[in-house]
């Protein structure tokens, strides 16, 4: 296992041990006291913190990281496991990205994020390679990569292929006969918005996983290799747009839970006019705040 690799885990699990210690709504110290105290660099806890507010364990807004919920056992990361594979590697590159640390035309430096990520060099450059398909990285012009970045415009182009690629997922999922899968999946996820909107004010964070797998199995009807590999960049990235932006957040994901509830409803009904109408609704909404979350940033 890669060193930077080690420390990370070893980081981590230190902050999973802090956070024990502390209530529910309390404020994990400054990053650099951290940094300072586990004797490693900020950017390995950046990445940690990154990891627990992934895990919705904490709320990472600005300077303020407050406890949500207390850590479990199944959180801890093992010491012994082997190098990030490569959908962990995806993962957390777009973490990197999407937490604004590094901006658009950037020059990737190779040997440092090979450290970073705990990967060797050679499965970066293979990495940076199928990335560059989505426009996200860019070779340079003199070699090496380059952070073509998150923008507005990019943010755009993603959301109308998203739609695209959507809307043909709904005439493939209402072709389906009575006893496919899908049917089963999508009662039992709307069985799982149900429940949580019952307990909203009190697990909302949990919104962004629901909405991930929502979104994946109304995609999983469709076989194409190359909408696959679209769907996991999508996933991704509309995943973490929910922790750019917390105004509002309670509210936004009530009515997100609502048009979930109401496209599935449509689907269930094997309606196909209310199933775009409804899926058009949300889709177009979702756009339009992964937009405000950008223009937040100052990015749109």
């Amino acid at each position: 296992m890669a060193r930077t690799d080690d420390r990370f885990r070893s980081a981590y699990n230190k902050l999973l041990d802090i956070c024990t210690q502390m209530e529910v709504g309390g404020q994990l110290p400054a990053e650099a006291v951290l940094a300072d105290r586990m004797e490693v660099s900020r950017t390995i806890i950046r990445s940690a913190l990154q990891r627990l507010d992934t895990e919705n364990l904490i709320q990472w807004e600005g300077r303020r990281k407050t406890l949500i919920k207390q850590p479990e056992a199944r959180h801890r990361l093992s010491q012994s496991e082997s190098t990030p594979t490569g959908e962990e590697l995806e993962k957390r590159f777009l973490e990197w990205i999407l937490r604004f640390d590094v901006p658009a035309g950037t020059a990737l430096n190779i040997a440092q994020l090979s450290r970073q990520f705990g990967v060797p060099a050679h499965s970066l450059q293979e990495f940076l390679s199928g990335l560059s398909r989505f426009g996200l990285v860019e070779r340079g012009s003199k070699g090496g990569w380059i952070l073509s970045g998150f923008t507005a415009e990019f943010a755009i182009e993603l959301s109308d292929f998203r739609l695209v690629l959507e809307m043909n997922a709904i005439r493939h999922l209402l072709s389906l006969p009575q006893d496919h899968e899908i049917w089963g999946k999508l009662k039992e996820v709307r069985a799982e918005h149900i429940a949580l909107r019952k307990d909203l004010k009190k697990r909302y964070h949990d919104f962004s996983t629901l909405d991930g797998k929502f979104h994946a199995t109304v995609n999983s009807v469709v076989k194409n290799r190359f909408v696959l590999e679209a769907q996991k960049l999508i996933s991704l990235i509309f995943h973490y747009h929910y922790m750019w932006d917390k105004r509002d957040e309670l509210e936004r994901n009530a009515a997100a839970i609502e048009e979930h509830l109401e496209w599935i409803d449509a689907m269930l009904a094997r309606d196909m006019g209310g199933s775009e109408e409804a899926a058009l609704k949300h889709l177009r909404r979702s756009k339009e705040t992964l937009l405000a979350s950008l223009k937040n940033h100052k990015l749109a």
